[in-house]
């Protein structure tokens, strides 16, 4: 584990957390990929509590499945929860979009007020960096950076039971996606790069046009998946 000195349980805890998390977003982990908290101990060098934390942490996000008696295993997701989980994140942002038109604190102050620009600038800066990821087709930059940026995003709305809900969501669906994509030789101009078109809509408080942008931007990557499933 990186770093020097003494490391706390917590710590330890997140660390793994945070290698197996990038472990599965990456691919490197495959779908029904299985594990015990004893493998994943002797691996890292360390006890089993942490380990355990941190494979339960991992379930509670959908990103682990905790497989009763044997240990863990990477989710085998279907095309079916795909477009489930689309379904559920599309309501979850058409109801933060709506807060445009209804007077939402997040959007009351006008357009140029520096808090609002401030915030706005922040998210459009990962949404750039997210843009230019999917253009290269580097898959691991752009799930990074895609989901900072909805997590930057959603936090505008001061919730953060719906941020935490999104933010699972988009885990979960690119846990889903990864495993598909990576069959792709090239990723470079087959990845939806909307994100800045996206901030700039919410910036002119154009409920409709940032819907419409979540719209394309979900029947874009369903029709991929789709495609690469060969249905």
């Amino acid at each position: 584990m990186p770093g020097t000195g003494a490391v706390t349980r917590s710590t330890l805890r997140q660390q793994i957390a945070d290698a197996l998390r990038d472990e599965v977003l990456a691919g490197r982990l495959r779908p029904g990929r299985a594990f015990t908290v004893k493998e994943i101990a002797d691996q890292y060098g360390v006890s089993a509590t942490p380990v355990r934390e941190a494979l339960v942490d991992l379930s509670a996000q959908g990103i682990l499945e905790a497989d009763q008696h044997r240990g863990f295993r990477v989710p085998e997701y279907t095309l079916t929860d795909y477009r489930n989980m689309i379904e559920a994140r599309s309501l979850v942002t058409d109801g933060m979009f709506q807060a445009l038109s209804t007077g939402h604190p997040a959007f009351r102050t006008p357009p140029e007020d520096p808090r609002t620009t401030a915030a706005l600038v922040t998210v459009r800066r990962r949404g750039e960096e997210a843009q230019r990821a999917a253009t290269a087709g580097d898959l691991t930059i752009l799930i990074g950076y895609d989901l900072r940026f909805w997590r930057e995003l959603s936090a505008l709305f001061g919730n953060p039971y719906l941020g935490d809900f999104l933010d699972r969501l988009r885990v979960q669906s690119w846990v889903c996606a990864v495993q598909h994509l990576l069959r792709l030789p090239d990723l470079r101009g087959r990845l939806w790069a909307g994100h800045t078109d996206l901030v700039d809509a919410l910036a002119r408080r154009e409920a409709d046009t940032a819907r419409s942008i979540v719209a394309a931007s979900n029947a874009h990557s369903l029709a991929l998946l789709e495609h690469l499933a060969g249905t």
